[in-house]
């Protein structure tokens, strides 16, 4: 990671997904009703101090000014329609504009630092601050819906933390879409001869979408028509094969839900791998490997940073897709 033109090299990766709970947001993002301590719980006290220092530590943090905006463009579904009970529901469009905005104000690289909640007994972690970066967190991120990744950079003697919003696309996708699942192919009142002809097609259109959602239907069969194997396995047996999106499902609009340009024909580890943002592709069919898997799991999967996939299916619509994937997706920091 290159930094005001310093390279940092990655010294670790903290190992818990710090999910964004209910009470480090700002009020207008929260579920309940209490104005909280923005004290984050990140893990046990063993496990953090192991990671940021000694008791009372004090760590210096970052965030990119270009991760939070890809965020905000990966959160932008669930600020426009949300699929939780927010505080300030009917203002969120309103406020992502508003955040957008203020984060396209902000300097390629934000800094601040954290502090030790040590004072707090017990065996759990807790962290806090009250400098601009961290207020930034507490502003930009959904809670339950949203989580950080976390580097350790530089050297070990002065490290440097490297923060990272992501959106837990599958936690958005299980709120927002699983009341509709159920109205999929049932009738709203009448026989199905009697429903409208634009109400069937529109039903139609909503059932395909729905089995896109996994990876099957219409797009799957697009899909395998234009990748007919694993590219990794060379596996072309159908039935092992799975229909993977670039751009997650959660983050699409109707036409990217279902456009075989979005996807990928990957064998299940391939597939768990991509989904989960552990690896990504460059442009020139290159891998980048996710620092959060460790290299003994890298050795065992024979995977190897930087590795040519040649029969990676490449062109203009899944270089557009797999940005998004590079920057919202990818557990990681990516640079072209």
């Amino acid at each position: 990671m290159k930094i005001n033109g310093e390279n940092l090299p990655t010294l670790a990766v903290f190992r818990t997904m710090m999910t964004v709970p209910d009470c480090v947001v700002v009020g207008s993002n929260k579920l309940g009703h209490g104005h909280g301590e923005a004290k984050f719980y990140i893990a046990s006290k063993t496990e953090m101090y192991d990671f940021y220092g000694g008791e009372k530590f004090k760590a210096k943090c970052f965030m990119l000014k270009s991760d939070l905006i890809a965020y905000l463009m990966a959160i932008k579904n669930e600020y426009m329609m949300p699929s939780q009970d927010y505080a300030q529901k009917e203002n969120l469009p309103a406020l992502w504009n508003e955040r957008m905005n203020m984060v396209s104000q902000l300097g390629d690289v934000i800094f601040f630092n954290i502090f030790d909640q040590y004072q707090i007994a017990g065996p759990r972690g807790y962290i806090n601050s009250d400098e601009d970066g961290y207020q930034i967190i507490r502003k930009l991120a959904l809670p339950l819906v949203s989580y950080i990744y976390v580097e350790k950079v530089g050297s070990e003697n002065s490290p440097l933390f490297y923060w990272k919003l992501f959106v837990d696309f599958d936690a958005i996708w299980e709120k927002q879409n699983g009341p509709l699942v159920f109205n999929y192919g049932k009738q709203k009142s009448g026989t199905v001869a009697e429903q409208p002809q634009k109400e069937k097609k529109k039903e139609k259109v909503l059932q395909e979408i729905s089995r896109a959602r996994d990876g099957q239907g219409k797009y799957r069969e697009l899909l395998l028509e234009q990748c007919r194997f694993c590219p990794f396995t060379m596996i072309s047996d159908e039935r092992l094969l799975i229909a993977s999106h670039i751009k997650p499902w959660a983050a699409s609009n109707d036409d990217e839900k279902i456009d075989p340009y979005n996807g990928y024909i990957l064998s299940p580890l391939y597939d768990k791998l991509f989904d989960r943002g552990f690896i990504t592709f460059t442009e020139n069919r290159h891998i980048i490997l996710s620092e959060f898997i460790s290299p003994y799991t890298w050795k065992q999967i024979n995977l190897s940073n930087n590795t040519f996939v040649k029969a990676l299916p490449m062109d203009e619509k899944r270089i557009e897709y797999l940005k998004f994937h590079q920057q919202s997706v990818f557990k990681g920091s990516y640079s072209n």
